[in-house]
């Protein structure tokens, strides 16, 4: 574990840390550097979206993990993408009056220590929203055994995204999320 100070999580203006988070988001996700110039340009446009809210873990003076989401609108690009999908399981619904968490990402040594737990809280707890959705990749990953702990649950399988390989589920919800059994809450 690469811990060595206390992680302290922080309210962040999003367009001045994007560079920053991408960096992050690039090891903890494994991007290249051409898919990190195309999602500053997203997160960038994402920082004027009105209720955008984000967050930073600093370890230090250090950005170990970031999230940051908005409240979900129909026109927003992504929920074009997951409404068929929602509306074919019957939770269409859960586009309106919901906070999208948008990314979270942790590096990987400070994974596992309740870092990506207090990101998410921190996020869902400012939205002022009842339900809270996110996509993350369809597969039995730390990310989505988090998720579950916290009472997301899946709405949607199988969906993929223009321009990539791996499927991802769409997951929901109430709000404030229940408590983590597996995640250490610092």
């Amino acid at each position: 574990m690469e811990q060595l100070t206390e992680v302290t999580i922080e309210a962040v203006e999003l367009a001045a840390w994007a560079a920053e988070a991408l960096e992050v988001q690039a090891v903890a996700f494994g991007l290249t550097a051409d898919e990190v110039a195309v999602r500053l340009q997203i997160v960038r446009r994402h920082a004027l979206q009105p209720g955008v809210l984000a967050f930073g873990a600093f370890s230090g003076q250090r950005l170990v993990g970031f999230g940051y989401g908005m409240p979900n609108r129909r026109e927003h690009w992504w929920s074009t993408v997951i409404e068929p999908h929602l509306e074919r399981n019957g939770y269409d619904d859960w586009l309106d009056g919901t906070f999208a968490v948008t990314e979270l990402h942790v590096l990987p040594g400070f994974q596992g220590q309740g870092v990506g737990t207090r990101l998410i809280r921190s996020l869902t707890e400012g939205s002022g929203a009842r339900r809270s959705i996110l996509s993350a990749i369809d597969a039995e990953t730390p990310a989505r055994r988090l998720y579950r702990s916290l009472g997301y649950r899946d709405l949607a399988r199988m969906v993929l995204f223009p321009n990539t390989v791996r499927p991802y589920a769409v997951m929901g919800a109430q709000l404030p999320l229940g408590q983590s059994q597996s995640a250490n809450s610092r």
